[in-house]
């Protein structure tokens, strides 16, 4: 009775869990949506007709690093939950396998992409004979802060800024005040960190699902990885409170809804850990 009981509960768990990870998957692809209108709207403000291919996947970066942790994040899923022991042999893992080396350049090119803005914005170029931005007005221009690109015209010029000197951002065709560059500055630093914090992140998972393909349940290793990752989202969070301060809400929820999805991947990876042991203790039964 005891025992069926106990599997009852089991059940009963197991469909919550599955409702939450789909709710969050669900609630992820809905961001996603909000991430591409994003990088369109800034195109029209920071890419011309002589843009390089670089900026242009520069500009679309967001988009091309969120599509790469979405078929991370499926890839892991089958891996994990969807898919037995006995598919993931031959070609559906070697398929999978070179499915997430594509995403993982994927989101390199990404850190590479803020890297590069990070280099892009050091050099305070000052705008020459310009103090104040409506002298700028109706030129092709935007003005950028706390990434808000806006138009300058004759209407908007005295909304945006009071300051008397201006500085190109980067290589865009997009100025700002010292205070708005700096700004810019901090935001991809934050970027840079985000980055790398998450794709570290990705390996202690690419570690864990790889020990526990090999029979791997414990050990050293395992735990480093476990406890690493942990620390990873902490930080991660950190910069989505800091995004906050800002104003920026939707980027800590997107922060909050992805370390929700990896940790559904944790719960996948809990529960093949679980019929792992049960399976060892039943062939030493045996």
């Amino acid at each position: 009775m005891e025992a069926a009981t106990s599997n009852a509960a089991d059940e009963r768990l197991h469909r919550i869990q599955q409702a939450v990870k789909w709710t969050v998957y669900t609630l992820l692809l809905i961001n996603f949506g909000y991430y591409i209108v994003e990088d369109v709207v800034r195109a029209t403000h920071t890419l011309t007709a002589q843009s390089t291919f670089f900026q242009w996947t520069s500009n679309f970066a967001v988009t091309m690093d969120e599509a790469a942790w979405f078929i991370l994040l499926f890839m892991f899923e089958l891996e994990t939950y969807a898919l037995s022991d006995e598919a993931l042999k031959g070609w559906v893992a070697r398929l999978l396998h070179g499915v997430r080396l594509v995403c993982f350049v994927m989101i390199a090119h990404t850190i590479y992409a803020y890297g590069n803005a990070v280099f892009t914005l050091q050099p305070t170029v000052p705008v020459e004979d310009a103090t104040h931005l409506c002298d700028l007005a109706d030129q092709d221009l935007s003005y950028v802060y706390n990434l808000k690109y806006t138009d300058i015209t004759q209407e908007t010029c005295n909304e945006l800024s009071r300051a008397t000197q201006f500085f190109r951002v980067g290589n865009d065709p997009v100025v700002s005040d010292m205070a708005g560059l700096g700004l810019e500055r901090q935001l991809a630093w934050a970027d840079v960190y985000e980055g790398i914090a998450w794709l570290l992140a990705l390996l202690a998972i690419e570690l864990v699902v790889r020990l526990q393909d090999r029979g791997v349940t414990g050990g050293g290793l395992m735990q480093t990885a476990k406890w690493g990752k942990n620390f990873l989202y902490l930080s991660i969070l950190g910069v989505g409170v800091y995004w906050a301060t800002l104003s920026h809400w939707l980027y800590l929820w997107d922060e909050i809804l992805w370390i929700g999805g990896f940790m559904a991947i944790d719960m996948n990876l809990s529960e093949w850990r679980k019929e792992m042991l049960e399976e060892e203790v039943a062939a030493v039964q045996a």
